[in-house]
């Protein structure tokens, strides 16, 4: 999937992917995709709820052992 900004989350524990995104997506336009990659498994449930409750659109996740990558669009 093609994306605008990568944010490496990887070693962080909740809450701190969620605070990096949110970051992350602020200094972004709108539209814009950024690509989360995390290894704490928390993010797998955080990383929807933040989506919904912020307004930005969860594109795509995707699960290897021990490595979530999740693609979030701008609102």
């Amino acid at each position: 999937m093609n994306f605008d900004k990568e944010l490496n989350t990887s070693g962080m524990a909740c809450p701190l992917p969620i605070i990096k995104t949110k970051k992350a997506l602020s200094d972004m336009s709108t539209g814009q995709v950024l690509k989360v990659v995390a290894t704490d498994v928390g993010s797998i449930k955080d990383m929807p709820a933040f989506a919904e409750q912020s307004g930005h659109t969860l594109l795509s996740t995707e699960q290897s052992p021990g490595l979530y990558v999740f693609y979030m669009k701008r609102k």
